[in-house]
């Protein structure tokens, strides 16, 4: 098992930031013909998601989740805090992980997918993490 951290740095309070190149050189550079790669984010106000890279729909999934949990809608954790609520609500629903197979030295994606860094609270520097599974 190997891992490398992969720098992101968000310009916006919601970002989607696609990192699908960064970890298909983490996985080249690691060697693994045939396992996994976890792509894990280390900030409770972030997210690891997979879909297609289409503004409309990037839009589209920022808007969802200011409907689903918007800024500023009275939670608890606002009173006394960095008013960031919402970010982190969004992050747990989306999740701070996924696992891409990887085949033939490649990720299994499909045709359109791609690997976003998900931000909700920034600007910042962030970090996630690429940790990869060789099959034995």
């Amino acid at each position: 098992m190997s891992r490398e951290i992969i720098e992101v740095r968000t310009s916006r309070r919601v970002e989607f930031i696609d990192i699908t190149s960064e970890v298909e050189e983490v996985v080249s550079r690691m060697g693994v013909d045939e396992g996994a790669v976890n792509v894990f984010t280390m900030h409770t106000t972030t997210a690891i998601i997979v879909n297609e890279n289409e503004s409309g729909l990037l839009r589209d999934l920022e808007e969802l989740m200011e409907k689903l949990v918007p800024r500023g809608g009275g939670y608890a954790h606002d009173r006394g805090f960095e008013g960031n609520a919402d970010a982190h609500l969004r992050s747990i629903l989306l999740g701070p992980s996924k696992l891409i197979p990887i085949q033939g030295g490649r990720l299994q994606l499909g045709t359109w997918q791609r690997i976003f860094f998900a931000e909700f609270d920034g600007p910042r520097n962030r970090k996630a993490v690429a940790q990869v599974l060789r099959e034995k």
